[in-house]
């Protein structure tokens, strides 16, 4: 009786509850974190709306209740600073019980200044969702292999225009930007990563690691502990083959679920190994190259 009661009562929740997914894009498509998010949005439950902001209107993903469009040169830049004001202009319109972006950079910095105008707890770098509640929670959707990429075709949501009113600032100024360019397929969406970690010791021994990845045609990350460290740029991150990297348990979460995990470490006892379907205790620096040679 009362398990059947319980579900009642989440389905009932689930009718009530409505969920805002903040759209990245390039002013000409959605980036493919976007489609994570309206998958990661979907296990929410309830209506779905798309906050799409920039000079351009993009066309609709299937899935969504609403698309709402709001056009500004303020938004060109992407600024945390002028989105905050936006997103809070929807939440005000639409009350929300949930509000969704993609782990990014862009990601980040927003949802947190969301929060605390809302007074509520961002989660961060989510990686399932299994109960939703029906509070007012901004939730970030977590690396790209934590949710399957939702198809943008057959979407009839309708467009409703938002406004843009209290967008700009006087904080923040976008001039320009200048975008990473390499033959490497992006580390977000690549089927084969090699990923350093602080064993290397130096960003110039990441060569060993391009490479490597130059046999594979592979992307190349790194673990957070070699970005902090300065080794390499903050734009890599993640992993298939860990080289060098001992596994701490945030690390272990965003690439546990990789098909076939590959380790390589000097410690026997590195918690990566735990994980890993294949394991090298072996001195980095003569495993990587002997096996970059062999392929």
């Amino acid at each position: 009786m009362f398990p059947n009661y319980t579900r009642q009562i989440t389905s009932q929740f689930k009718r009530f509850q409505s969920t805002l997914i903040i759209a990245e894009h390039n002013n000409e498509n959605l980036l493919p974190i976007t489609q994570n998010a309206i998958t990661a949005a979907r296990k929410l439950g309830g209506d779905i709306s798309i906050l799409v902001a920039g000079t351009k209107s993009l066309s609709k993903a299937g899935g969504l209740s609403k698309v709402l469009v709001a056009e500004s040169d303020a938004f060109s830049g992407f600024t945390a600073e002028s989105f905050t004001p936006l997103v809070l202009n929807a939440q005000k319109q639409f009350n929300f019980t949930h509000i969704i972006a993609g782990a990014s950079a862009f990601g980040k910095a927003l949802l947190p200044r969301i929060a605390a105008k809302l007074d509520v707890s961002p989660v961060s770098d989510v990686i399932a969702i299994k109960s939703p509640d029906t509070f007012v929670r901004t939730i970030y959707a977590g690396n790209g292999t934590s949710f399957e990429a939702a198809p943008l075709e057959g979407g009839s949501a309708a467009t409703e225009s938002l406004s843009a009113d209290g967008c700009t600032t006087d904080l923040t100024v976008f001039i320009s930007q200048e975008l990473s360019k390499s033959d490497r397929p992006e580390l977000t969406s690549a089927k084969v990563v090699v990923s350093g970690g602080r064993g290397l010791k130096s960003g110039d021994n990441f060569k060993l690691l391009y490479d490597l990845a130059d046999k594979l045609n592979a992307a190349v990350g790194a673990s957070r502990a070699a970005v902090d460290a300065g080794y390499v740029p903050n734009d890599l991150q993640d992993l298939y083959i860990a080289v060098g990297i001992s596994g701490a348990i945030q690390h272990l979460a965003g690439m546990k679920d990789s098909k076939t995990i590959i380790a390589i470490n000097k410690d026997p006892e590195a918690p990566i190994f735990q994980v890993a379907d294949y394991g090298l205790v072996a001195d980095l620096f003569k495993a990587v190259p002997e096996l970059t040679s062999k392929l």
